[in-house]
């Protein structure tokens, strides 16, 4: 046998061997970290960990967030109407002109949080921990009639952390 066939036989049963590993070798699933401009009404992530996820201009009316990581999301222009964010974390998100209507945000955590064009009208925050969120007048005045309570985790009043008094 000459040999440029052996080269090509060998070629041929190392690129077989690769195929067949590769098939058999165990994968996990990639992770999809955006889901921008997507449909997810009603969606249930709650207790997941959702770090640096995009949800920019993501439907997610009703959807459940409570407990989840968000630390870090952009949720810019997301649709939260009626979602439950009871004790989510969402340091440092982006929820600049996300619509959070009737949201429940219950001890939820948003400091650092970039929200001045985000709608809050009617959302449940009591304990909810709004240290240095970036937040139009009207709105932090709109807060600030229906704040109440101390976030479990932080310990921080809400109206302190929204500068009712101030």
């Amino acid at each position: 046998m000459n040999s440029r066939k052996y080269r090509q036989i060998l070629t041929a049963l190392l690129s077989l061997i690769i195929v067949v590993v590769l098939a058999i070798a165990p994968t996990k699933p990639a992770l999809a970290t955006d889901y921008s401009s997507r449909n997810l009404k009603g969606v249930d992530f709650s207790g997941q960990d959702l770090t640096d996820f995009q949800f920019t201009r993501t439907d997610m009316r009703e959807g459940n967030l409570s407990h989840a990581n968000l630390r870090g999301v952009s949720l810019f222009g997301a649709k939260l109407m009626y979602a439950n964010l009871e004790g989510a974390d969402l340091t440092y998100a982006v929820i600049d002109l996300a619509r959070l209507e009737k949201a429940n945000l219950t001890n939820a955590i948003l400091e650092g949080v970039l929200a001045f064009s985000a709608r809050f009208d009617g959302a449940i925050i009591d304990g909810a921990d709004f240290t240095d969120l970036l937040l139009n007048f009207n709105t932090q005045d709109q807060l600030c009639q229906v704040a109440k309570g101390r976030n479990r985790v932080t310990g921080r009043d809400t109206r302190e952390t929204l500068l009712c008094d101030y």
